[in-house]
């Protein structure tokens, strides 16, 4: 029974620094999901000349519907094209102009993938290719920062989450080898009666897979109560949310938590079977 609070105490431990690490990954995973949904918002504006009839648009338009690189494609008529300036700019041209200036157009998002500068310039030079597109346009500068930024975003999030990951392991080995210490006399006392290392060692084993679950499923439990809470407070993340890179993460805290506890408990047995008696106390 004395034994029990240090494995509790090592289960906590376990537990917390196993929640921090998934918080940092979900983080993670939060802003690769809001570089993609950005990304996504970008539109490529391909200008026809005036004079295309509306089926060569239209036939434009599936074409390009067709192709790997575009999500969405849809034809903005000269008329549209005017009343949007209007929405946007508060200032009807068509005052003092007795003719609409603006052009039809389709209006293309892409993948996620293909929003940067090399893409975007081999896809400029594919749409051109037809003769009845007068310009292909896209915010290049938008493009170029919005790229730098999560770029550098991506270096610091990697970055922490290396250091913490290395801190986690430190942690726990330091946590479940402080919980072994407990059990040193026992372990060296079915030593000296002639027990073998594997029959020593698999109850502790054995231990340490149910304790590192269970530290686990604790911290697995926290994040997606703070992901929950996260929703309920800002709405905007759940349309973010990226379930398969989410599950991933789960099991790779599943993983985490069971194997550095068998293997710093392994370690422990191992270490405390190879000191004398005298070096115990």
């Amino acid at each position: 029974m004395k034994k029990a609070p240090s494995y509790i105490y090592s289960i906590i431990g376990i537990s917390l620094v196993l929640f921090l690490l998934g918080t940092i990954g979900w983080l993670a995973i939060n802003g690769r999901s809001l570089s993609r949904f950005f990304k996504e918002q970008i539109e490529v504006q391909v200008i026809l000349h005036d004079n295309t009839r509306d089926e060569m648009s239209q036939q434009l338009e599936t074409v390009l519907k067709k192709q790997p690189f575009v999500s969405d494609a849809r034809i903005i008529t000269k008329e549209e094209a005017a009343k949007q300036y209007v929405e946007e700019k508060g200032e009807d041209f068509r005052e003092l102009l007795d003719f609409n200036p603006l052009y039809t157009s389709i209006s293309l998002r892409l993948h996620s993938e293909y929003v940067n500068a090399d893409s975007l310039k081999k896809i400029q030079q594919f749409v051109m290719q037809s003769n009845i597109v007068r310009e292909v346009s896209y915010p290049n500068t938008v493009v170029d920062q919005m790229n730098s930024n999560f770029r550098k975003i991506g270096i610091v999030l990697g970055a922490i989450a290396l250091i913490l990951f290395i801190a986690v392991v430190i942690i726990i080995d330091n946590t479940v080898r402080l919980a072994m210490f407990s059990n040193r006399l026992l372990i060296k006392t079915m030593q000296m009666v002639g027990a073998t290392r594997w029959f020593i060692a698999r109850p502790f084993d054995s231990r340490a897979i149910v304790s590192g679950l269970i530290s686990a499923l604790i911290a697995v439990l926290g994040l997606i109560a703070l992901i929950y809470f996260a929703g309920t407070q800002l709405p905007e993340l759940n349309a973010l949310r990226d379930y398969v890179s989410l599950a991933i993460l789960i099991a790779g805290i599943l993983v985490l938590g069971i194997l550095i506890s068998v293997l710093s408990t392994h370690r422990s047995v191992v270490k405390y079977l190879k000191l004398k008696l005298d070096d115990l106390y």
